[in-house]
């Protein structure tokens, strides 16, 4: 069971202690990313996290930041998204304090060095040449965002454009920093083997001069489609990734859990259909996944897989003839069951560390400012219907809504789009 402390000031903390572990995680969430960027700073949110790294007043220098969490065998690291950004630490339970010191110091007070910035330029350009290179990634990273929304904060790089990363100025980073990194929009997590009481005065105590100003909201995404898209990104390879999918639902519809019980139905395991067709029955694919995805404006589901070149058409009719089987045919009961003890087993297996649990209660805050227990969620997954899985493929798998995303060694796209029909 988790904790939730609201400060005065709008910053929260939350506290998730664990009996079964020597181990403790501290996960600070700021609520930024790339959805929060305009184009001409597009790329910033991930480049400042970069930068976090790089030197503080207390920790001037790269080394002494990362040498005292190597020095214990600590798991560090930091990561954005589209809403949010996230810095952690996991560590024996024993250094708690140093844990906690330096991921303060590093989210709270970035010195943000001009020197710095121009020699981290190279490493964020040679990280969107490496994802470049690597079709499975970059279909899920760029091309899929870019295909449902456009030229828009949803459909821009979370990694941002080279030629935008060349430009930026401390200044951009000072304001952002400012703008965006305050009370209200922060996040303490600490998980483990830990006293709630004890990190709350910690917590109270290194966040005392974090900015208390609201910060500034996002735009709305704009939704927008009235017929079914096909996007291709050339590239010369051995195999062709694909992803074939529509627009869903956001975060804050219950329709999700029906949702989810649809993607594992589809392509959540060894066992479901389109693995089953795709892998075992064609041969036509050695991965193939049904996820979906809700942030807080936007929502998609989607088959991804890599698939050979030569049977694209037959591939993607296969995935789209699944598709129209399971809006025309109600699942079975031992399906529906089946996925529902899937999806039970995966999330007790993902909350099994400190670092899994901090994420699970933080992530929920940051894009609800509520939490489910696990219990929670497993009983509204045992609560989804038959009928409310029929419901959802008949309201999601329209003709209008259908995308594929593509990379591979086809150039051309539009005769594709003759196939998405359903």
């Amino acid at each position: 069971m988790h904790k939730k402390i609201i400060l005065p000031n709008g910053l929260r903390i939350i506290t998730v202690p664990m009996l079964k572990t020597d181990t403790v995680t501290v996960l600070v969430l700021v609520a930024t990313g790339s959805k929060y960027e305009t184009k001409e700073i597009n790329g910033v949110s991930h480049f400042l996290e970069h930068m976090t790294f790089k030197g503080t007043k207390k920790h001037p220098t790269s080394l002494s930041i990362v040498e005292p969490l190597d020095r214990i065998g600590a798991q560090f690291n930091a990561f954005t998204s589209q809403e949010y950004t996230g810095y952690y630490a996991k560590a024996d339970a024993g250094h708690l304090d140093l844990v906690l010191d330096i991921i303060s110091d590093i989210t709270l007070n970035p010195n943000f060095d001009q020197n710095e910035i121009d020699k981290e330029r190279g490493v964020i350009i040679e990280e969107i040449n490496m994802y470049d290179d690597d079709p499975m990634n970059k279909i899920g990273h760029d091309l899929w965002p870019e295909l449902l929304y456009g030229d828009q904060p949803a459909g821009w790089s979370i990694a941002g454009k080279k030629e935008i990363i060349t430009k930026l100025q401390r200044k951009d980073f000072v304001k952002y920093h400012n703008d965006h990194y305050v009370a209200p929009r922060t996040i303490i997590i600490v998980a483990g083997k830990i006293n709630p009481e004890n990190i709350l005065k910690k917590a109270k105590n290194l966040f005392k001069n974090i900015n208390s100003a609201s910060g500034k909201e996002k735009l709305p995404t704009k939704e927008s489609q009235n017929k079914p898209r096909v996007k291709t990104f050339y590239k010369k390879t051995d195999q062709t990734q694909i992803a074939l999918g529509v627009r869903a639902y956001n975060i804050f519809d219950e329709r999700r859990f029906a949702l989810e019980i649809l993607a594992t139905i589809l392509g959540g395991g060894m066992s479901s259909r389109l693995f089953d067709l795709l892998r075992n029955k064609m041969g036509a694919a050695y991965y193939v996944r049904t996820s979906h995805d809700s942030a807080t404006d936007t929502g998609d589901f989607a088959t991804w897989a890599g698939i050979d070149n030569l049977r694209i058409e037959m591939i993607v009719k296969a995935i789209l003839g699944e598709y129209k089987k399971i809006k025309q045919n109600k699942v079975s009961k031992n399906e529906l069951n089946k996925a529902k003890e899937r999806i039970e087993g995966s999330l007790i297996l993902s909350i099994e560390t400190s670092d899994e649990l901090a994420s699970f209660y933080g992530s929920q805050e940051i894009l609800k400012s509520e939490i489910l227990e696990p219990y929670d969620i497993i009983k509204k997954v045992q609560q989804v219907t038959i009928s409310d899985v029929y419901e959802v493929a008949n309201d999601i798998f329209r003709p209008e809504k259908l995308n594929l995303a593509m990379i591979g060694p086809a150039k051309d796209g539009k005769k594709l789009e003759n196939l998405l029909k359903l």
